[in-house]
């Protein structure tokens, strides 16, 4: 329970934080945030732990900027920008922006049955398999958690973030 209210503190500084920032921060942020709350079956193998972007350059550039070539246990973040979602496969996490939603079922044809963390902006996308996809609500940022896709990309999320998601 302590550790729960430990996280809920964080997201909450995070959300007040984020009220100030432009968009494709706060994405990013989250972004960072919920890597630290999701297990892949080959963690602990040393080598690049890969995010993809496609469709937001705000984003990747902000991603570069906080995380490329920083270490994230005994891997090493890379920060790439995909032009094709065939490219998603070789990723850890995808991040598609909204710009590039039309794209998502090639992107999820690409990683299926491979440990790649969906995380998108689009409209119904959390619906259509994402892991996890960004909504606002009256107003203010929430996200989707799509429990079945996590499952079947052989992925574990900790109670703490599936508790702050709206679980589809």
């Amino acid at each position: 329970m302590k550790k729960l209210l430990i996280v809920a503190l964080v997201f909450a500084a995070h959300f007040s934080w984020a009220q100030e920032r432009p968009n494709h921060e706060i994405h990013a942020a989250m972004l960072y945030n919920f890597i630290k709350y999701v297990q892949w079956p080959n963690e602990t193998d040393a080598g690049e732990f890969v995010v993809g972007v496609m469709g937001e350059d705000d984003v990747l550039n902000t991603l570069k900027t906080w995380y490329d070539g920083k270490p994230k246990g005994s891997k090493k973040y890379v920060i790439k920008k995909l032009t094709a979602a065939a490219d998603a496969a070789t990723c850890a996490v995808v991040y598609l922006g909204r710009s590039k939603s039309r794209e998502f079922e090639n992107i999820k044809n690409a990683v299926t049955g491979k440990p790649v963390l969906t995380i998108t902006d689009g409209n119904g996308l959390g619906q259509k398999g994402s892991c996890i996809n960004f909504k606002v609500i009256d107003g203010k940022l929430k996200f989707e958690l799509n429990q079945g896709t996590v499952s079947s990309s052989n992925l574990k999320v900790a109670g703490q973030l599936q508790s702050m998601a709206i679980v589809i």
